[in-house]
């Protein structure tokens, strides 16, 4: 089969198109002919081998896992033996961190990290959801207590996870102030943001203004710098950034929260967690990811390029021709 592989770590020059064998199902996975596949920090990090701790997952010196994409979306193929969820033909989504594969014509994957597909999603649409929906769902829902009427401002608000959590943040009914770079802000006006910020023009942590919740995909700032942007009692939520500044947050968010009485809160992603309540919002047409244009598999160097420049809007998604 094809695939995309990197066996060094490097930019997205290093990425090769080769052709590998097959993977076949152990016997509690299915076999997934993949339809779509979508990138994520996630993926740009490991690429680069920073920060060290994915090398501590993929490899010190080299990767061993040289497969990159963990979203991905197609359909089964073949199950193992004690394999009982689903069936060949059924189509499927899901986000395959820790094992990854998804920038190939197939991979496998453990069935608890799949969710049927919606008869209504194209395999693009899907392959968009789980990583970035579940980021920005889990994030406001299960970090920051979202409220109707609270301020809240989503920092790096043009890409996945900030796309996905304007349409999930205007169905509880908060004011979004959205930030990110100019040539995004109609994009984010269009989507229901009644605020947005050009962050190369204002720095929203001394503007004046306090908000509720803070969702940031994005923390480059100084913990002190996000504290003052803040209302009483508000929280700032981190679902990404520099691992300086998260370490900084690590250390210093409980004098913050007992001095200044607001609150710091991380992420961590609990993989498809959330992700058949994505699928009822994506259904009921209150959620649609937003994808800046797809590639083909031979593409994914060129797809990883853009993603790097940071300029992409939404999504940016692999398609497999079938």
């Amino acid at each position: 089969m094809k695939a995309i592989v990197f066996t060094r770590y490097g930019s997205p020059d290093v990425l090769e198109s080769r052709e590998v064998e097959k993977p076949a199902p152990k016997d509690d996975e299915v076999l997934i002919r993949v339809h779509a596949a979508s990138l994520n920090d996630w993926d740009w990090s490991a690429l680069q081998g920073i920060p060290f701790v994915n090398r501590l997952i993929f490899g010190l010196l080299k990767p061993r896992k040289q497969i990159l994409g963990s979203d991905i979306a197609g359909r089964i193929e073949a199950v193992g033996r004690n394999a009982v969820q689903f069936k060949p033909g059924d189509e499927v989504f899901g986000d395959l961190s820790g094992d990854w594969g998804g920038f190939a014509e197939y991979v496998c994957a453990r069935e608890n990290a799949l969710a049927l597909k919606a008869e209504s999603m194209t395999f693009e649409q899907a392959a968009a959801i789980p990583q970035a929906g579940l980021l920005a769902l889990q994030g406001l829902r299960d970090k920051g207590h979202i409220q109707s009427g609270q301020r809240l401002l989503i920092n790096g608000a043009g890409g996945g996870v900030g796309t996905f959590a304007i349409q999930i943040a205007r169905l509880y009914g908060a004011e979004v102030t959205a930030v990110d770079s100019s040539g995004k802000l109609d994009m984010l006006r269009s989507m229901g943001a009644e605020h947005v910020i050009d962050y190369a023009q204002e720095d929203f942590t001394k503007s004046g203004q306090c908000y509720d919740l803070i969702l940031d995909v994005k923390t480059y700032r100084s913990i002190f710098d996000y504290a003052r942007a803040l209302s009483p009692d508000g929280i700032h939520v981190t679902v990404g950034g520099s691992m300086t500044r998260l370490f900084q947050f690590l250390l210093l968010r409980p004098w913050i929260s007992l001095t200044r009485k607001k609150h710091i809160r991380f992420l961590r992603l609990n993989p498809n967690k959330g992700l058949a309540h994505m699928k009822e919002l994506f259904e009921a047409g209150k959620v649609v990811p937003v994808i800046d244009g797809t590639y083909g598999l031979s593409e994914v160097p060129e797809a990883f390029r853009h993603f790097g420049e940071g300029r992409h809007k939404g999504k940016v998604v692999i398609t497999l021709e079938q």
